[in-house]
C-alpha cells in the first residue's frame, strides 16, 4: 500500500467512526478522539447558526435522541478528497417526535433529512466540520416550525 492509499484509508477510517459516534448521538466523549480539541463547525442552517465547535455540535446532535428516540440514519456516500485533505459523507436521518426536547411538545410526526457532511482533516483529524442540510424542509416535517 503507498503512503496515499495509507493516509486515504485512515482518513475514511477516522471520518466514518466519527460520523457514526455522532450521529448515533454519542456526545463529544465518544467524538473527541477523532478530532482536534478546538476543532470547528459551520453550518448555514438556522438551528445550528450559534454552534461554531465541532464539541457543541456533537452535544447537539446528543440532545435530538430526546426529542427522536428512534433515530436511524443511512450512510448514502462516502468518499475521501485526498489533495484537499477532507472527507465528505451524505446520509439520511429518520426519526419521530416523541419524545420530550425540539421546540415544541412532541408532534408524532416523522422526518426524512438527506444531509452532508465535508469534514477537513490537519494531521490525521478533523479540524472543522461543515454541515450541509436543508433545515426547513426538516422542521416543516417535524411539524416545527
Amino acid at each position: 500500500m503507498s503512503m496515499t492509499q495509507e493516509t486515504t484509508s485512515a482518513m475514511l477510517d477516522t471520518a466514518e467512526a466519527f460520523f457514526h459516534a455522532c450521529e448515533s448521538g454519542e456526545g463529544w466523549e465518544a467524538c473527541r478522539e477523532y478530532c482536534h480539541p478546538d476543532a470547528s463547525f459551520s453550518a448555514q442552517a438556522a438551528p445550528l447558526r450559534d454552534i461554531d465547535t465541532v464539541q457543541e455540535y456533537t452535544g447537539w446532535m446528543q440532545a435530538q435522541y430526546e426529542a427522536m428516540p428512534d433515530i436511524e440514519y443511512e450512510v448514502t456516500s462516502l468518499a475521501v478528497d485526498e489533495e484537499r485533505g477532507n472527507v465528505c459523507v451524505c446520509a439520511v436521518l429518520r426519526g419521530t417526535h416523541t419524545g420530550e426536547g425540539g421546540p415544541v411538545p412532541p408532534t408524532g410526526r416523522s422526518v426524512e433529512s438527506e444531509y452532508a457532511y465535508r469534514m477537513d482533516f490537519r494531521g490525521g483529524a478533523i479540524e472543522h466540520v461543515t454541515k450541509i442540510w436543508n433545515a426547513p424542509h426538516a422542521m416543516r416535517q417535524l411539524g416545527w416550525g
